[in-house]
């Protein structure tokens, strides 16, 4: 490709383009504002402005995120096609996370703010990057509790931390990995942690504790979790993480192979039985593989990821 053929798309920077959890991270792109001048300069090199794009964060909590982006990329269109570009693509970025409830949310904001910017006589090609959202139901990450300590519920490090006849207690659990393991992505500010789920029977009139999560270090940075709801739990109990499979193999802080999560397959009753009628059979490389009943769990069909001891 010549040095002048190749199409650009402008990185636009919204409000929300980090979110209160990804406060530290660096944004990257241009605010409206200051498009009309990088779109002069491109002129002026001769570079080919094609679309814009933008990514609003799963973890971004506002319903209307979405509609002001788009907003604000047919403002940007409007200023390119004024100075002579020929702007046909909008890619809306990967800010999807692994549920549905949060595609369909986003499906409702984004099609009628579309439909009002950019019908179809337009002729836009959009673009989206659901590649978090496609990963990240396919891994449950289980972790074992291995330490615990009760807190007074007001308790913010403060030197006494005694309970009172009054107090409701808190709970922190530590788990046997952390965020310098399989939840680096919290110190790189990614993608939000979810909130885990006990491992365990626990009945409706069951009370719920606030908790917090930490890793096995004594550092003050290896906290998880912040805050979250949780029956009481012991030592040794487990808690499973939902959608962790965009991240949630730790890749970047584990030391070689043998720190990484074991990895164990398991599939509905049902539905290996429908992969067998097609003629596929259990081999080596499926042996961490296991079937349980249909009925056992309507989701089993994902990987179930556990950390060592």
């Amino acid at each position: 490709m010549s040095g002048n053929s190749a199409e650009l798309v402008l990185l636009l920077l919204t409000s929300e383009s980090c979110c209160e959890r990804e406060e530290t991270a660096i944004p990257f792109g241009s605010t409206l504002k200051d498009c009309r001048h990088l779109l002069e300069s491109a002129r002026e090199l001769s570079l080919h402005i094609t679309g814009v794009k933008f990514n609003i964060p799963s973890c971004c909590q506002d319903a209307q995120a979405f509609s002001r982006a788009v907003s604000d990329a047919r403002c940007v269109f409007d200023m390119g096609e004024e100075l002579g570009f020929e702007m046909s693509i909008l890619d809306v970025g990967g800010g999807f996370d692994g549920s549905e409830a949060q595609l369909d949310k986003v499906n409702q904001m984004l099609k009628p703010m579309l439909d009002m910017y950019f019908p179809l006589s337009t002729g836009l090609s959009l673009i989206a990057e659901p590649g978090v959202y496609y990963v990240s139901s396919a891994f449950t990450l289980a972790m074992n509790i291995i330490a615990k300590k009760t807190v007074a519920r007001d308790f913010r490090g403060q030197p006494h931390n005694a309970l009172s006849a009054n107090n409701e207690p808190e709970f922190l659990y530590y788990m046997n990995d952390g965020v310098y393991g399989t939840f680096a992505n919290k110190l790189l500010c990614e993608d939000s942690i979810s909130m885990p789920s006990a491992h365990k029977e626990v009945s409706a009139e069951e009370p719920l504790f606030s908790s917090s999560l930490w890793g096995p270090s004594a550092d003050d940075l290896d906290q998880v979790v912040e805050r979250c709801l949780l029956p009481e739990l012991s030592v040794g109990d487990w808690l499973l993480f939902s959608n962790a499979g965009a991240n949630g193999l730790g890749a970047t802080f584990t030391n070689g192979e043998e720190h990484k999560p074991a990895v164990f397959y398991s599939i509905t009753e049902c539905d290996w039985q429908q992969v067998h009628n097609c003629g596929v059979t259990l081999d080596s490389r499926m042996k961490n593989l296991s079937v349980v009943p249909c009925g056992l769990q309507a989701n089993i069909s994902k990987a179930s990821v556990s950390t060592p001891a």
